[in-house]
């Protein structure tokens, strides 16, 4: 997809100020009615570029309620477990949720650095890069990530449980959602979780979290004023739903579908149900590769997420380091937001490619791309996690965690990974119909 040539909007904007200013304090007169019709103009543009129509057969392709999507995938397994198989699951499980603390732990104080920068921060401080354990310092060791949290409590020698992180507090929220509402729950059920227990968001759910503490309605929330609605945030609330329906990607997509829907559209949504899907079906295969071409037949078949990942499916046997893969996303995605639902979907089906069945170069080479790397390396992580069992997660990535999660939501502060295991499996239970609520 080629974008348009985006003048720097920014940097005039910017220039506008500065130089307002310089004249004020100048003495020039009637600098106000300019800057409004300069405000008028940008505002008329965007209303211009919001009503400009969707090519029709690309809407077609990609339709935002469940039963269209539904009906516009390919064949697929939909449900492979006959049943819930109790002692393989918990083996699964736990190796799914640490590799995804610690893909996430690993890339969160480096996320968004371009490679260059990591490679000089990893000479700098005497680490291996790709990584292949955490950071044994932190660029801004005292710089704040959430709350009292600040970057050092992610390094190796300071970690003393999973630090907090948004992409680890949605899979944690994921569980609450079930537990208080059920499997069937209903978007205005996540509305009402999202309101008990965010105190924060970024780009599209903090525009679902603020417009549902503004009135708007739950199924509403997601399009108003919202440009965000296919980046990468629903992408990163998969893992939960995969948990609770292990060896069933179709219901694992329903689910995640139920929950994108609250802030995202399109792509956005089938980011979480493809690799909701995908991590459901990790519970069963040898390969998370496979997992991948699973997750794939729960979203449109012709859809612009569809045919990414199908050319990363083609492309990764060829992606052999970091470099290649992140050369290779670069062209294909030229202009996209580095945190964009497909771009960011590329680079973590090329780390499952390139580390197999090994955690530590999954996810460190995953880090090692950049772009939004705390999320692509926690979802794979997740993903091979959950084909290897905690059996395959190596110790140096999880015994500092000494059973614990630390999350930011609202009076829910910390968790016990062993405790995790056991609500997780007590949902996905129910979801094969052998018990409900926690």
């Amino acid at each position: 997809m080629k974008y348009p040539r985006i003048p720097d909007l920014e940097g005039l904007s910017s220039q506008i100020r500065l130089y307002s200013q310089l004249k004020n304090e100048q003495g020039a007169a009637q600098l106000e009615p300019i800057l409004r019709r300069a405000e008028r103009e940008l505002r008329g543009a965007l209303k211009s570029i919001q009503r400009r129509p969707d090519d029709k057969k690309l809407a077609a392709a990609e339709p935002n309620s469940l039963r269209q999507i539904q009906s516009l995938r390919p064949r697929g397994p939909r449900r492979i477990w006959d049943g819930f198989d109790a002692k393989h699951y918990a083996e699964r499980v736990e190796g799914a949720l640490l590799g995804r603390c610690a893909g996430c732990t690993l890339g969160a104080i480096v996320e968004g650095w371009p490679i260059w920068r990591m490679q000089s921060f990893a000479q700098q401080i005497g680490n291996q890069f790709p990584p292949v354990d955490y950071w044994t310092e932190a660029w801004n060791p005292y710089g704040p990530r959430y709350g009292p949290y600040i970057c050092n409590m992610y390094t190796r020698n300071r970690i003393s449980g999973v630090p907090v992180d948004d992409d680890i507090a949605y899979t944690l929220l994921g569980l609450l959602i079930v537990e208080e509402y059920g499997p069937n729950f209903t978007v205005e059920d996540v509305g009402k979780a999202w309101v008990k227990y965010l105190p924060m968001a970024c780009t599209a759910e903090k525009v679902a979290l603020e417009n549902l503490k503004a009135g708007v309605p739950a199924k509403r929330v997601a399009v108003k004023d919202n440009p965000y609605c296919q980046w990468i945030g629903a992408d990163i609330r998969s893992d939960p739903w995969g948990y609770m329906a292990p060896g069933y990607p179709q219901r694992a997509a329903e689910m995640a579908y139920h929950d994108a829907y609250i802030s995202h559209r399109r792509n956005g949504i089938y980011g979480e149900m493809f690799f909701s899907a995908a991590i459901a079906a990790a519970f069963t295969v040898d390969d998370p590769i496979e997992a991948i071409r699973i997750g794939l037949t729960e979203i449109p078949k012709d859809c612009l997420l569809a045919k990414d990942v199908k050319w990363a499916l083609r492309t990764g046997p060829t992606i052999k380091h970091y470099q290649q893969a992140r050369d290779a996303v670069d062209k294909r995605f030229a202009g996209m937001n580095w945190v964009h639902t497909n771009n960011n979907a590329c680079l973590t089906i090329f780390g499952l490619f390139i580390g197999g069945l090994d955690v530590t170069k999954v996810i460190g080479q995953t880090v090692a791309m950049g772009m939004d790397n705390d999320c692509t390396a926690a979802t794979a992580g997740s993903l091979v996690g959950a084909v290897v069992g905690k059996k395959g997660v190596p110790a140096h990535w999880y015994k500092n965690f000494n059973d614990k999660v630390y999350s930011y939501l609202i009076g829910r502060e910390s968790f016990k990974i062993s405790q995790l295991v056991k609500r997780f499996a007590k949902q996905a239970k129910g979801v094969f119909g052998e018990g409900t609520r926690g």
